[in-house]
């Protein structure tokens, strides 16, 4: 069983990398389900359900939210009719949409997916992550031992406590949000794949998907200023999980770094 993880969608040329680029990885990897990080698809800054149907139209399996989720509204209600874009598990109760959700992958086999939200540094108030892993994935296991999540956190150091803490316990965790790409897939010692950061599906000839001189003039005096994301030299970032069918445990993860021409 190949899934293959996609890092943060910025604005429309990260749209575009992932329409052109994800067929040929699909076919080079022989994978059997999408998973993709869509907060930021929209403008720089959340999803809309009309980029939602056209990712899912594309072969994406599941979206992933984060810290973003709320920023455009007509996504309220769409997030309320779905199971196949999810936002983080651990908002708290009453807030539309679904943290995690099963769906089956090519080949028949359940994947569960979870969506959270890291604290430190983070905008919103919410739930224990790790405690809320361990709810979530109680239920997901009467339906299927492929579990794999996606960490959404600001700190290295929350992502690889909740690495170590998911070992055994899921398939894959990674994380995005910091939108570069870290060097440390490793499979953990009781056999969970595991990533720091996927990085992003966008322009890296930017300040994480936002143009360079703007971020450069907003620490340079303090002042605020209307982001804009950049449009030069388009990547697409993401890492692609062996997980064996059977036991649910990662046999290899291999980082994936693709230019868009």
């Amino acid at each position: 069983m190949n899934i293959l993880c996609i890092g943060d969608i910025i604005g429309s040329p990260g749209r575009q990398a992932l329409e052109k680029l994800l067929p040929d990885i699909k076919k080079e990897f022989g994978v059997d389900f999408t998973i993709v990080n869509a907060e930021n698809s929209a403008g720089g800054f959340g999803l809309t359900g009309r980029i939602a149907d056209q990712f899912l139209k594309q072969g994406c399996d599941v979206l992933t939210l984060g810290d973003h989720t709320w920023d455009k509204r007509d996504l309220y209600e769409y997030l309320a009719e779905t199971d196949k874009v999810i936002r983080p598990a651990n908002f708290p109760p009453g807030a539309p949409g679904r943290g995690w959700t099963v769906r089956k992958a090519k080949n028949g086999q359940k994947i569960g997916v979870i969506n959270l939200l890291g604290r430190v540094f983070m905008r919103y108030n919410v739930e224990c992550p790790f405690r809320s892993l361990e709810n979530i994935v109680k239920e997901v296991r009467k339906e299927t031992n492929i579990i794999i999540l996606d960490m959404h956190a600001e700190t290295t150091s929350e992502k690889v406590a909740m690495g170590f803490f998911a070992d055994g316990k899921i398939s894959g965790v990674f994380g995005t949000h910091t939108h570069i790409q870290t060097a440390d897939e490793k499979i953990l010692p009781k056999g969970t794949a595991y990533i720091t950061d996927l990085g992003m599906t966008g322009p890296y000839d930017s300040v994480i998907g936002q143009e360079k001189e703007l971020i450069i003039e907003r620490f340079l005096t303090s002042m605020p200023n209307k982001f804009s994301v950049a449009t030069e030299d388009v990547w697409l970032h993401g890492a692609v999980m062996e997980i064996d069918d059977k036991t649910g445990k990662a046999l290899k993860i291999t980082r994936i770094q693709r230019k868009k021409e």
